[in-house]
């Protein structure tokens, strides 16, 4: 029988700043500076009926500041003021802005309160992305 014990490795954490279109797999410790619920509703789902939540949040570090869209479970940890880690993100375009989400493969738990100053007058989800389509000839 193959070993079991696998080997863990230390996650890299990235800044706020260094999020980029695309781009998933990011663990980063932020801040929630807001959270505002902006669709509650109950989906039948066979015999059962799902509630669904969804929140935008403005998370961030020294760095700046992004939207965190938080789902269900996630909406209640996602309370002014408290420091989260975030693992296993992936980064969402919506309406040309990057969006900062966790899906089924990564974990939003909370944290010992950090130590920096939140920088919010860098908000990453202002930069507007225009899509472009390179031609190899």
């Amino acid at each position: 029988m193959a070993a079991t014990t696998a080997l863990l490795r230390k996650p890299v954490f990235t800044k706020v700043d260094q999020l980029r279109p695309g781009t998933s797999g990011h663990t980063l410790t932020v801040k929630v500076v807001s959270a505002k619920l902006v669709l509650q509703k109950a989906r039948p789902d066979g015999n059962q009926v799902r509630h669904v939540r969804i929140a935008e949040c403005i998370v961030g570090d020294d760095t700046g500041v992004i939207v965190f869209t938080a789902r269900n479970e996630q909406v209640d940890l996602m309370k002014e003021g408290i420091t989260v880690t975030i693992r296993n993100a992936k980064i969402d375009m919506f309406k040309g802005s990057m969006r900062l989400a966790v899906d089924k493969w990564g974990r939003v738990e909370v944290a010992e309160p950090a130590d920096f100053i939140v920088k919010e007058d860098n908000n990453l989800s202002l930069v507007e992305y225009e899509l472009v389509n390179v031609i190899d000839e």
